[in-house]
């Protein structure tokens, strides 16, 4: 087997990673690329979209998905895995970017026309979004599922956004077996909602992400606080906050974090939560409002606090003072009023979406405040206001910066230094070789320089389109393209019972301590190749019916 790694090389954006495996060729993400790489969309696929047999998404943002509408309109027919939560996510985060493609080909067709050139025609379009929908297998995490003789997955929970997965492969070719683990990109510990990132006992190989591999994230601990200060010293002066955010996922971390901050300080209310309490925070941005329902939807994945909120009543993802706008009139005249405010917007770096305008009528506030809580690659207008530019350019307007800009780390999707190595500790046998991927230049080889040094591990910083063949599953050795052998040119719920729903969840537990007795002997077992069909039936039955009894809950809390 060999792997091409075809994006997110260079840079951060458009990941996507080929394997070819016997005559099946497999594809890690399909993603769009962002900022100084955009144009990058437009060109062929390296690898012939028909050919590909199946694809496998870490999570939904569109810079590990955004192609996918692409793959399909040039001939993908295979089939599409990821956890049930990407999937769900998917279907909003797709259809969005499509409305977004159209657009923008339809204002830069009429700019074309007028100058006497061809009218010019989106990447893809909404239908074309919709088409990609039916090639979707969404599974849950832990289950196994065989999706043919030799080549098995498993995901498993990363801790970056709702449904975003570390995925085990394994490989069985003339008696040998390999296998290999595509860690997605990793989250931060005590992450809001989520759940620590997976670790996996032992692999082969892995392709890692290093986003902030020379970083190390400060004030963690202290993030809600940062921000709760923020908030009161900009509303004290009379300006609003603004907080770009990507629509999926920081956004409903931020939500959850303010209500938990609210709850905890309902006895002890003083001045700083009183003040607090005035500040209307507004989401704009309808694709966040549908984003929000998907959470609700898959709260079986949230973490055992979010859980234990939903199970005592209390909805995570709702408070008082907390409003979601829709229409283009609701996001204008957030706009045209003076009071302190709190706006929530799209998209996250500021590349489209509503948070171009708002940037657009506060930027120039002295009063007010930006406060970034994401990644900003390099070349996208984020990035640029938060390295601290002066002047930038938004919606053809150019704008002098004199709000305050933050940027609070704590809040970041990404793992940092730290703890993307304390996820390689994890693993109880060091893998043969890491490839890392997903990171700025100096960033990955920061990484690979403290991987070798401190854990002993063989570290790759794969070129572009470039593949590197297992040898006999102990060696990596690159070769060209050329000589890699081309083998082939929501359902309606009635009333649910709530003493029911929490019995049924004690009976599920008790029978997880039960059946977990046999999942260390499972794991052996499949490494060696037993079938253990039935073992992964029972097992990804009981996983469905966790799931299922905390989506249920969180649906009549509501």
């Amino acid at each position: 087997m060999n792997i091409r790694f075809l994006g997110a090389v260079k840079g951060v954006t458009g990941s996507s990673h080929l394997i070819a495996y016997k005559d099946k060729k497999i594809l890690l993400d399909c993603g769009m690329y962002q900022g100084r790489d955009e144009d990058l969309n437009l060109d062929e696929f390296e690898v012939n979209p028909t050919e590909i047999d199946y694809l496998l998404l870490s999570h939904s943002h569109i810079d590990h998905t955004g192609r996918i509408p692409l793959l399909v309109k040039k001939g993908f027919k295979g089939e599409i895995y990821c956890s049930k939560p990407t999937y769900d996510l998917c279907e909003i985060m797709l259809i969005d970017s499509a409305h977004i493609q159209e657009t923008e080909a339809e204002w830069k067709s009429k700019k074309a026309l007028r100058q006497g050139k061809k009218a010019v025609e989106p990447m893809y379009t909404q239908k074309d979004a919709a088409d990609s929908f039916q090639y979707f297998k969404p599974v849950q995490y832990s289950q196994i599922i065989t999706i043919e003789e030799g080549l098995t997955i498993r995901f498993n929970d990363a801790g970056h956004i709702l449904g975003s997965s570390i995925i085990e492969m394994w490989f069985e070719e003339g008696g040998e077996s390999v296998k290999l683990v595509y860690s997605g990109d990793l989250g931060m510990h005590d992450k809001p909602l989520l759940n620590d990132p997976s670790l996996i006992e032992k692999t082969d190989y892995v392709i890692m992400e290093a986003t902030y591999g020379n970083r190390v994230h400060d004030n963690i601990e202290q993030r809600t606080e940062e921000l709760i200060n923020i908030i009161l010293k900009t509303a004290k002066r009379g300006g609003s906050v603004i907080i770009p955010s990507f629509a999926e996922g920081r956004t409903q971390e931020l939500i959850y974090e303010l209500n938990k901050y609210y709850d905890s300080h309902l006895d002890k209310m003083g001045t700083k939560e009183n003040e607090l309490k005035k500040i209307p925070v507004y989401v704009d941005s309808p694709l966040a409002a549908k984003a929000t329902e998907v959470f609700r939807k898959n709260a079986g994945v949230f973490d055992s606090e979010a859980r234990s909120f939903i199970m005592s009543g209390d909805d995570p993802l709702d408070f008082e003072n907390l409003h979601f706008t829709h229409s283009a009139e609701e996001s204008k005249a957030l706009n045209l009023s003076t009071e302190p405010k709190i706006i929530i917007s799209a998209s996250g770096m500021c590349e489209a979406g509503r948070i171009k305008h708002h940037l657009k009528h506060n930027l120039w506030r002295k009063e007010a405040s930006i406060v970034f809580v994401g990644y900003q690659a390099e070349g996208t207008l984020g990035r640029r206001i938060m390295d601290g530019e002066k002047v930038v350019k938004v919606l053809g307007e150019t704008i002098n910066v004199k709000a305050e800009v933050y940027n609070v780390e704590g809040f970041s999707g990404h793992a940092d230094k730290p703890t993307l190595l304390n996820w390689l500790r994890g693993f109880k046998e060091k893998p043969k070789t890491v490839f890392i991927v997903h990171g700025e230049e100096e960033s990955k080889r920061s990484f690979a320089e403290d991987v070798k040094k401190d854990l002993g591990i063989n570290c790759i910083i794969p070129e572009y389109n470039v593949a590197y063949e297992i040898k006999n599953y102990e060696a990596v050795e690159q070769i060209h393209v050329e000589q890699v052998k081309d083998v082939k040119s929501e359902h309606t719920r009635g009333a649910v019972n709530e003493k029911l729903l929490k019995d049924l969840a004690v009976e599920i537990q008790e029978l997880r301590k039960t059946f977990d007795v046999a999942a260390k002997r499972a794991e052996k077992y499949l490494e060696e190749n037993i079938d253990i069909e039935n073992y992964k039936k029972m097992n990804n039955s009981i996983i469905d019916l966790e799931n299922e009894i905390i989506n249920l809950t969180m649906l009549t809390n509501k």
